[in-house]
């Protein structure tokens, strides 16, 4: 990363009026949330595929329950970092600034982002599975497994998409609007191989959007961004805040 590619970033910011960040895993994992997916994503016996199902709910809801309340139990644990921070801090500098995230573990809102979009739910919301009301369940271990709702008894599922499960339609139908109109799209930590959310940066672009990536690694959007900053989102994004505040 060269600093005059951050400066090229601070400069298409600036001079933005509605601005779009998308994230993924790569910014929690700087905080020290452990991607739960894959070799290293083994519980007990089990994968993240086995379990994130709504079959594998519907076969064992407390097996289901207890792998969750393991994963909260980590999540807990740890804090946001200066990425973060952030972009939470840029809802007050930018005209219109909304954040769109594929993670579940609930950071942004922990660090103050208000206009948030999680397109994957979050671990720290229940939904009933009789009438679909969403609520809060911030209980480390959980008080019940599985948990049940405290209005009409029925069970308790994570507000989570889970694997075979589409996104929700209003969350999603947001995330493409913001996409469309923004002057200026983050793509910070994420693989851009998911989708639809990989679909959102070229959404943007294609609607005259520039593009500034930041990620440790090349990703298949790397090529495609006006700007690709290779490097820590809570390393780059402050200092191209540095250079906001500097120059505003």
């Amino acid at each position: 990363m060269r600093k005059n590619d951050v400066g090229a970033a601070a400069a298409i910011l600036r001079a933005a009026k509605r601005v779009v960040a998308l994230t993924g895993a790569g910014i929690s994992a700087e905080s020290g949330v452990p991607t739960f997916r894959g070799e290293n994503g083994l519980w007990r016996r089990f994968r993240a595929e086995d379990l994130a199902t709504p079959e594998a709910f519907a076969r064992d809801p407390k097996l289901v329950w207890e792998w969750y309340d393991w994963r909260r139990g980590i999540i807990s644990g740890v804090t946001p970092n200066p990425g973060h921070r952030t972009l939470a801090s840029w809802e007050k500098r930018f005209p219109a600034f909304a954040l769109i995230t594929q993670n579940v573990d609930g950071l942004h809102g922990r660090a103050g982002s208000a206009c948030l979009h999680e397109l994957h739910g979050n671990i720290w919301k229940v939904r009933c599975t009789k009438d679909e009301t969403i609520s809060e369940n911030r209980s480390v271990p959980l008080k019940e497994i599985p948990p049940h709702c405290p209005d009409c008894g029925a069970l308790l599922r994570p507000h989570i998409v889970w694997f075979g499960e589409s996104l929700d339609a209003d969350v999603l139908g947001a995330a493409f609007d913001l996409s469309a109109t923004c002057d200026a799209m983050l793509v910070v930590g994420t693989s851009a191989l998911v989708h639809p959310a990989a679909a959102l940066p070229f959404r943007a672009a294609a609607s005259g959007a520039k593009i500034i990536e930041i990620n440790p690694a090349p990703t298949p959007l790397t090529g495609e961004a006006d700007i690709s900053l290779q490097g820590k989102a809570g390393e780059v994004l402050p200092e191209i805040d540095e250079l906001l505040r500097k120059e505003s």
